[in-house]
């Protein structure tokens, strides 16, 4: 895993990568950490810092760990890795031992934040803003019908804005 810019972003297509190639969300230490997989974020430019949007249920059990952490990082494995992110974006790490099931080889960051050997990307990040997103506030309401309403799976997301700290590749 070696150091990068943040230049390396530039040369990334945010939408597709978020949106089609989905991203591990990883928060913990080494010792103890849980992943999941998301496909819903962003990334951009907010309070003069480069910053990445990040959407998580409270009922997921990483949602705990990025409570507990300053910190998390957004590794993107690439779609020969789809089978990996299948099993992290449907199976819970209270039940299943994630690394074990997948074959994820996890990696400590500079920072001592994790990431995996199989990534061609991580996004090491800081937590900047918490907020929660309400049903009243959706303008337009099709979202919220489409994406939570008679649903399984929980309630309304979380949202993080993190500060993008460190690029690795």
């Amino acid at each position: 895993m070696k150091k990068s810019d943040l230049a390396r972003l530039g040369k990334e297509d945010a939408i597709s990568i978020i949106g089609k190639e989905w991203m591990l969300v990883t928060a913990g230490t080494p010792d103890k950490f849980n992943t999941m997989t998301a496909s819903w974020g962003g990334i951009g430019f907010l309070w003069g810092k480069p910053v990445a949007f990040v959407f998580v249920r409270p009922e997921r059990y990483t949602h705990q760990f990025i409570e507990e952490s300053d910190h998390l990082t957004l590794a993107f494995l690439g779609a020969e890795n789809r089978e990996i992110l299948n099993f992290c974006g449907t199976k819970s790490g209270r039940d299943y031992d994630k690394v074990k099931e997948t074959g994820l080889v996890p990696v400590a960051t500079e920072a001592g934040n994790v990431t995996f050997e199989q990534a061609r990307l991580t996004l090491e990040c800081r937590k900047l803003y918490k907020t929660k997103f309400t049903a009243d506030e959706f303008i337009d309401k099709a979202p919220l019908e489409r994406w939570y309403n008679d649903k399984p799976g929980g309630g309304l997301h979380d949202v993080y804005i993190v500060e993008i700290e460190n690029v690795y590749e």
